[in-house]
């Protein structure tokens, strides 16, 4: 081997460990977040979920399969069931006012596109536990509903501690998550389409179906994932406007661990929950590469 050839070899080395180093130095920060504030700790509630409780709480390192087959327990999965139904009942109604909101402000002028984005995305801007509370003072017996609708001779209504409370937060709380990913799909579509529709003779309502709906189903499959995922999991809202008479999946969890003081089974609920949003992203990944 001649020395020119040593020599290009080594040169070769070292542009490829400094390529190596760079990418590491862009990912290093981004790679430490996620093992120091995400895999770590997933791996130590994993961990839990194969122990003992304590008789007085905590963990008996102790290796047992018997937490996984408490979530069978018809208790525990009437409360899958029942936050399954009111995460699915709120991602449909905030699909079925997100969508036509997402398409009008699409067809807006770019002026006024953007202030409509803006008041979209402007609740974010006040804390969440405040918004919740302005509901709850909304819904109340003297509040502001109750007291419009008793000038017009109605009620008062039992507005709060009821499911029909809990799926208007999440609806209001995770509304602007659908209409966001809806918008951006709209907004890429290309009117040239919908005009050779109308030339082909489809009316409005056909062109919707065939044209407008399965072009933007990427968006309509994320903003139900943006809604659902957060709804499923959720323990302020039914805390607060369901008054606990509704136990969704996430305040099951924070019982478990702050009054139950049973770590292993909430570890256990916790990695459920998690393993169910993994299937229900794989499906949402799956169902986009094909649309």
């Amino acid at each position: 081997m001649t020395r020119s050839t040593v020599s290009g070899a080594t040169a070769k080395s070292r542009s490829r460990r400094s390529r190596v180093l760079g990418r590491l130095a862009f990912l290093g920060p981004g790679l430490t977040y996620l093992i120091v504030l995400l895999l770590i700790p997933l791996a130590l509630v994993l961990s839990y979920a194969f122990f003992r409780r304590g008789r007085f709480g905590g963990v008996i390192y102790e290796l047992t399969g018997e937490n996984f087959t408490r979530l069978f327990d018809p208790l525990y999965l009437d409360v899958l069931l029942g936050s399954l139904k009111l995460a699915t009942a709120a991602t449909l109604i905030a699909l079925l006012f997100g969508y036509p909101t997402a398409y009008l402000i699409a067809r807006l002028p770019a002026k006024w596109k953007t202030i409509a984005l803006i008041a979209i995305v402007l609740p974010f801007w006040t804390n969440f536990l405040i918004r919740i509370y302005a509901w709850i003072v909304l819904l109340s017996g003297p509040g502001l509903v109750n007291t419009l609708l008793g000038k017009l001779g109605l009620g008062p209504f039992e507005f709060l501690y009821n499911d029909g409370a809990i799926v208007t937060g999440l609806i209001y709380s995770y509304l602007p998550l659908m209409v966001l990913p809806l918008y951006a799909a709209i907004e890429k579509l290309d009117p040239q389409l919908h005009e050779a529709s109308a030339n082909l003779g489809a009316k409005p309502a056909r062109t919707f179906v065939s044209v407008t709906l399965p072009l933007t189903l990427p968006g309509v499959i994320t903003g139900c994932m943006f809604v659902f995922v957060p709804s499923f999991g959720n323990f302020v809202i039914p805390e607060l406007l369901g008054g606990g008479r509704s136990i969704m999946v996430g305040n099951l969890i924070r019982d478990q661990f702050l009054t139950a003081r049973d770590w292993p089974f909430g570890a256990t609920l916790a990695m459920a929950l998690i393993a169910v949003l993994i299937v229900l992203l794989l499906l949402q990944s799956w169902s986009a590469r094909r649309a």
